[in-house]
């Protein structure tokens, strides 16, 4: 079976990553850091502002049972595009609306859905989602995979 990779920042990657999870076709889940410029970061270290790093789940999905759109329309679902570093009561860069692409294909993707929503009405203000290549993915510290789930939740506000 051949499997794809798909990061998503959409503010804290607990809810983020339990409701991926939920999704027929993923195969695994990672939440960590990535788009900054800090090597093997930690939460702490991410919480300052000073890394450049966001809240992602990294994503691992079968293709032949899920695309690509349909993880992109779940992620726009999910969270505000619209909010500049900040997702409900998180504030920080580190809770930026953000799409790590692995492949042309998802860039282009991407970039195709986040121009039709941004036309569509649907919000009040221009979409600030970033897009940009996947760079090194560091994984967050153990206590934060599959968080909600270890606390028994089913979901947080996200």
């Amino acid at each position: 079976m051949r499997s794809e990779k798909a990061s998503f920042g959409a503010g804290c990657f607990w809810g983020v990553e339990a409701r991926f999870r939920e999704m027929d076709g993923v195969l695994e889940t990672r939440v960590g850091y990535q788009g900054g410029d800090h090597e093997n970061p930690s939460y702490e270290d991410v919480c300052t502002g000073e890394t450049g790093h966001a809240e992602v789940v990294e994503i691992q999905f079968d293709p032949q049972r899920l695309s690509y759109e349909e993880l992109l329309s779940v992620f726009w679902e999910m969270h505000d595009p619209t909010s500049l570093n900040r997702q409900g009561p998180d504030v920080g860069s580190q809770y930026r609306s953000a799409i790590f692409y692995h492949s042309p294909e998802q860039k282009e993707k991407a970039e195709t859905a986040r121009e039709a929503l941004d036309r569509s009405g649907r919000f009040k203000r221009p979409i600030v989602t970033e897009i940009s290549p996947a760079t090194a993915f560091y994984p967050a510290e153990e206590y934060h995979q599959r968080y909600l789930e270890k606390k028994g939740l089913s979901s947080c506000a996200i």
